[in-house]
């Protein structure tokens, strides 16, 4: 099941399994700005990532004494226990609750709801996540939007670039052959507050950065006045990421990271892990503004 929205300028369509964002149109030229999950290159739009982001040193973690085990990014992504939770003509709200099928990955008791706002040219993405247990909740929240790029067939990927808020000093961390971050950096960014597409820029895999200073950054194209503005200022860490040569760029917002090479596995050592207390709420929003 797919659920669509929209306002005065742009529409959106969310499937229900994962509340997966599957498309962004501009109401007034029909483009599609979303990465449409090519089966033969990557099959996802915008996977939800909860309650880790990338993958676990032996695929699992522990806590308590006892060991779960956890697929990389989480369990909402392809979901079908996620349901549509409520809708208006320019909002879209969906819940997955802790079940018997969580509680075989998570030990904990949840409610996570996130919102599909559209405001002007602005979508708003919203996550709610709920502690409805009586002992104190730990996880790690994320998002992993695709957008399709080039736009148009007389434009090429190294057209477009990636610029941030301000001029950065940062390294992107380095990933092992088993997901995990290593201890070595190597430096992307050197008072530069740009990032040019190439084919081969994800060849090592993603380009992984913590605390920018810049609360956003912008894709755009040399060939046009386009540009997509994504507000990360909640999200302490930045992934990028494409299957090399592919015509799509992933802005992934975190709160969390993947698991450190020498991770000790224990859940509540992991790094930026949120802890919640009983009845509390944890909110985080970011957004993408599209200008033509």
């Amino acid at each position: 099941m797919k659920y669509s929205i929209q306002n005065d300028q742009l529409a959106i369509t969310v499937k229900e399994t994962g509340a997966e964002l599957c498309s962004i149109k501009s109401i007034s030229t029909g483009q599609e700005f979303m990465w449409q999950a090519d089966p033969n290159i990557w099959n996802a739009h915008a996977p939800n990532l909860f309650p880790v982001i990338g993958c676990l040193k032996e695929n699992g973690f522990l806590h308590e004494g006892k060991e779960y085990p956890m697929t990389k990014h989480g369990f909402v992504r392809n979901n079908k226990d996620v349901k549509l939770h409520s809708k208006t003509k320019t909002s879209l709200c969906f819940v997955l609750k802790s079940n018997k099928n969580t509680k075989q990955l998570y030990p904990f008791d949840f409610e996570f709801y996130i919102h599909y706002i559209l405001e002007g040219s602005k979508l708003i993405v919203k996550h709610d996540v709920i502690n409805t247990g009586s002992n104190e909740m730990l996880f790690c929240l994320g998002g992993h939007p695709a957008f399709a790029c080039p736009l148009k067939e007389e434009e090429n990927y190294t057209d477009y670039y990636l610029e941030f808020e301000q001029k950065e000093t940062a390294n992107t961390w380095m990933i092992d052959g088993e997901g995990l971050i290593g201890k070595q950096g190597e430096l992307v960014l050197n008072n530069s507050n740009r990032i040019n597409l190439k084919p081969d820029l994800f060849a090592k895999d993603a380009l992984i950065f913590k605390n920018l200073k810049s609360s956003f950054v912008v894709l755009k194209s040399t060939k046009s006045n386009f540009n997509l503005k994504f507000n990360l200022s909640e999200f302490p860490y930045l992934g990028l990421w494409a299957k090399p040569n592919a015509p799509y760029v992933c802005i992934e917002p975190w709160i969390g990271i993947a698991d450190v090479s020498d991770s000790t596995r224990e859940f509540s050592s992991k790094e930026e892990i949120k802890s919640l207390g009983s009845k509390e709420t944890f909110t985080a929003n970011y957004s993408i503004e599209i200008n033509e």
